[in-house]
């Protein structure tokens, strides 16, 4: 009869054991809406969690218990979708800054933007599918992108390389992922898959479409983009909220200035410092804003004087690169279809 009772207490023992926090073996696993955790809080999944969000291999980060789902090219850090979904919501995520230093660092140069609690995929800026159509549902929409970010690296980089006027290359104080709708993403990609299907850049080393990241200036006639401010104005004027929201339009050339140097088209550059010349503020800012853009440039037409009478590039072409020299002091490129570019960051940088 006590053996009975002995082997009845070291199973509920055993039982409650089960029950505990996985690294604190002290308090209960948090469950919620049905579901067991396996540590009672996020502090205790902090300290747990070294490799948590850094892992390319081995198990899935979120159970720990299934092998990382590899799709033939690479390695997924969880093991099903299922996990994947359930990491969104579940509290055993850490919070970037409950981690060590050098993992909070990790994670805040790689983290998804979207969700800001695991990975980005590679070159793109959310950790799967899920975030990206989240995003896309919210359009126009910006994500303010982490200082120490791989994505801010990459534009700042840009930004001051870029400089190429006398005068000094100013700070960069703030970038915006700038998330268009996703008629305007898919107009886009048609075009772009259209001319590289034409011309066969990637076959070549070059990008799709030859696609580039080019310059454009303009006014911006509120604060958006100051110190978090991420609510578009609806003035009409506001060339900057305009262009984020619905893209360029070619409707609105000669709005400001009577003629183009290469005829009715959208301009933009490689040098961020003429660009500048074109950003404006209409109410007193400490900052400047500058936009970042996908450009498809396809087969460039090089131009050295002026052509104001284009409407559309030369036959064979489909867009106009206007190189320094006889007309300019610096390159010009120049689309004329709206199709053909896209706002892709919102660079804030001191005055």
């Amino acid at each position: 009869m006590l053996g009975r009772k002995n082997k009845q207490s070291n199973q509920t023992n055993q039982s409650n054991q089960s029950n505990l926090c996985n690294t604190c073996h002290a308090r209960p696993r948090y469950v919620e809406n049905g579901y067991q955790h396996p540590y009672c809080g996020r502090t205790c999944a902090g300290k747990n969690s070294t490799n948590l969000l850094t892992t390319t291999a081995g198990n899935c980060v979120f159970c720990h218990v299934q092998p990382q789902f590899v799709d033939g090219t690479k390695t997924h850090p969880f093991c099903s979708k299922t996990c994947a979904r359930k990491s969104k919501s579940s509290s055993t995520v850490p919070n970037p800054g409950s981690l060590s230093p050098s993992v909070s660092q990790s994670v805040r140069q790689n983290e998804c933007l979207m969700c800001r609690k695991v990975p980005k995929q590679g070159p793109h800026n959310y950790c799967g599918k899920t975030c990206a159509d989240n995003a896309l549902g919210q359009a126009p929409l910006l994500l303010e992108v982490p200082k120490g970010h791989t994505t801010f690296t990459s534009v700042e980089d840009q930004f001051r390389v870029s400089w190429r006027h006398s005068t000094n290359c100013p700070t960069v104080k703030a970038i915006y992922k700038i998330v268009g709708s996703r008629a305007s993403m898919m107009s886009y990609d048609a075009y772009r898959k259209a001319v590289e299907t034409r011309e066969n850049f990637a076959a070549r080393g070059r990008s799709a479409g030859n696609e580039n990241r080019r310059w454009h200036g303009t006014t911006r006639t509120c604060r958006l983009g100051d110190n978090g401010q991420t609510t578009f104005c609806s003035s009409t004027a506001c060339s900057l909220c305009s262009i984020i929201k619905t893209s360029f339009d070619l409707n609105a050339f000669g709005k400001k200035t009577s003629w183009g140097r290469f005829g009715r088209g959208i301009y933009t550059s490689s040098t961020s410092s003429k660009s500048n010349d074109y950003s404006s503020n209409q109410q007193q800012s400490p900052w400047k804003a500058m936009l970042l853009n996908r450009v498809v440039v396809g087969k460039g037409h090089k131009l050295l004087q002026d052509n104001t009478s284009l409407t559309a590039p030369p036959a064979g072409f489909d867009s106009v690169l206007a190189d320094p020299g006889q007309s300019l002091n610096h390159d010009e490129l120049i689309v004329y279809t709206n199709d053909a570019i896209r706002p892709s960051f919102l660079v804030m940088y001191a005055i």
